[in-house]
């Protein structure tokens, strides 16, 4: 067992890293915020210079991590653009995305995108999926808009693994980019006459901080490799790595607007934006209780079979 993204990828990520930057980097997520009409023709661009929709993420297991690494790269900005979404579209359905979706009141970060869905539930009932205007502005909403769903079929068990997984390689990149703030943060603030990072109590929260980024960082990469590998428990670890993600951010993003103060609530604080955000991604399809729900349901009775069983420890080592 190989956890780790091949080099390709790892540079594939890198350079759609620059590409965002040279794009507008943290100035994106403002400028479609202040005319939404702009989510498709600031992005797109970037994302066809990078060949992002030539990846064959469920054929090609290279193209599958370089397309995760693309997700972390979009959160490290907090591009408010579903590209996880997209790169999980169906092979057998006319469509541009994919996204799973709750048993009630489905949503999905859609909205000001004239693109066509299909839409998974958990218990793999496809749907095509329309978007509703917007209610409220994405300041509130952050892109989520409510959907309308017209089922399909009953045939997408074999989606959700892959549509659960994508969508947290983005919100890591989010907690990437909160830790890198927070740690540039507290070495520039002063207190006492010393930087903040020299406090036993703040290095004792970016401790804490950091242990859960780094956990879902090995998660993340374990659950990828089981995807690849069409593992029968690929889903459990999907629903597994998601619980893990939205449990992760809820400590990473608390200690980061923490140890930036009152700033880190406000919109000259990059991290208030990038913690906005990330708010789809952890509510969408569920919070931490609906993810508990959902894979304890799933998994019932027979327990995880992932990265710390006996087995998968001894192919590590």
């Amino acid at each position: 067992m190989n956890i780790e993204l091949n080099p390709e990828a790892t540079d594939y990520g890198k350079e759609a890293l620059r590409a965002l930057e040279a794009a507008g980097g943290d100035e994106l997520v403002r400028r479609v915020e202040d005319d939404p009409t702009l989510r498709q023709d600031i992005v797109a661009p970037v994302l066809a210079e990078l060949g992002a929709w030539d990846l064959d993420p469920r054929g090609d297991a290279d193209e599958l991590e370089a397309a995760a690494a693309l997700c972390r790269s979009f959160g490290y900005w907090a591009v408010p653009y579903p590209v996880a979404e997209r790169l999980s579209r169906p092979a057998d359905l006319d469509v541009d995305g994919l996204v799973v979706v709750a048993d009630s009141d489905p949503k999905a970060p859609t909205a000001n995108l004239d693109l066509r869905w299909a839409a998974v539930a958990l218990d793999g009932q496809r749907s095509r999926a329309i978007a509703r205007p917007p209610s409220t502005p994405p300041r509130m909403s952050a892109f989520a808009a409510q959907l309308d769903l017209q089922p399909i079929d009953d045939d997408g068990l074999g989606d959700l693994a892959l549509a659960l997984t994508l969508p947290c390689w983005t919100l890591l990149g989010m907690l990437d980019r909160a830790m890198d703030l927070t740690r540039s943060h507290i070495l520039l603030r002063e207190q006492f006459g010393a930087p903040l990072a020299h406090l036993q109590g703040v290095q004792f929260q970016l401790t804490e901080a950091e242990v859960e980024r780094s956990g879902l960082d090995v998660l993340a990469k374990y659950t990828l490799w089981s995807v690849q590998a069409g593992n029968a428990e690929a889903l459990d670890d999907a629903l597994a790595l998601r619980l893990a993600a939205v449990e992760a951010a809820q400590v990473v993003f608390r200690i980061a607007h923490q140890l930036h103060g009152a700033g880190g609530f406000c919109d000259e604080t990059t991290v208030s934006w990038i913690s906005r955000y990330s708010i789809p991604l952890r509510r969408i399809p569920w919070g931490p209780s609906g993810t508990l729900d959902a894979l304890t349901r799933t998994v019932g009775r027979r327990g995880l079979t992932g990265l710390f069983s006996p087995t998968a420890e001894a192919a590590l080592l």
